[in-house]
């Protein structure tokens, strides 16, 4: 039996976040304004290759996490992010009095700090996928951190971020801890994900008790522009 974490967007969108799914066949993937993931078992066969091309369409740009076989003839990988995945089973987190719970009404502050920040993907709902909670000053939004795949058991702590001007504080730490608190309260463990030339924040992680569990990457792939609609695509 697989590890949760080993394909987390397939184990999240199949578990605790089927309730988000949008299903073709046995691909799933969220809605594309809340999060980019696209889910599928590790070893996809050729109509689960054809289910994800018809959800994206003819030269769309795909996140495909957690699939250990190279795609099909046609395919273009478009880029390869190393990265490690690290695990909180040693981290108990700590709440912050400091620290604001973050809902859809923030949203548009959110995007903007994500813009100027460029902590990873995020979208107009990705708040949906579970608790964020930020950092104000001067009634302004400096920092955030959040919840984001949910696999069975665990919690991936990320879009953390704090604004340029506010760095150097502390916050990304609290911020972490504070969500991590949150995660450790509902009897799961936090998990997050790190680009492998991002040393700064790894250090950080692991001064707060995260250890790596794997190496990994983040992959994007170009589904065919003249990929023929097969069978398989009628499936809803």
């Amino acid at each position: 039996m697989t590890h949760p974490l080993d394909n987390p967007a397939w184990a999240s969108l199949s578990g605790p976040h089927a309730h988000l799914a949008e299903v073709r066949g046995a691909v799933r993937r969220y809605p594309p304004d809340m999060s980019p993931f696209l889910a599928v078992g590790s070893e996809p066969s050729a109509a689960e290759w054809d289910d994800i091309a018809a959800f994206a369409g003819p030269g769309a740009i795909v996140s495909v996490a957690g699939v250990t076989t190279s795609p099909p003839p046609g395919w273009e990988v478009v880029q390869v992010v190393p990265g490690v995945q690290m695990s909180g089973a040693a981290v108990s987190g700590a709440p912050d009095e400091e620290a604001v719970p973050l809902t859809a009404v923030d949203a548009p502050e959110m995007l903007h700090l994500a813009e100027r920040t460029r902590p990873g993907p995020f979208l107009p709902r990705t708040v949906e996928l579970g608790t964020y909670l930020g950092i104000r000053r001067g009634g302004r939004l400096v920092a955030m951190a959040g919840e984001r795949l949910h696999p069975p058991g665990w919690t991936e702590i990320s879009a953390v971020c704090t604004d340029a001007a506010f760095r150097g504080q502390g916050m990304a730490s609290r911020l972490v801890l504070a969500v991590a608190a949150g995660i450790r309260a509902r009897g799961e463990i936090p998990f997050l994900h790190a680009a492998a030339s991002n040393t700064d924040a790894i250090r950080l992680y692991e001064s707060l008790g995260f250890s790596l569990r794997r190496t990994t990457s983040f992959n994007a792939l170009r589904v065919p522009e003249n990929e023929v609609i097969s069978a398989s695509r009628t499936r809803l």
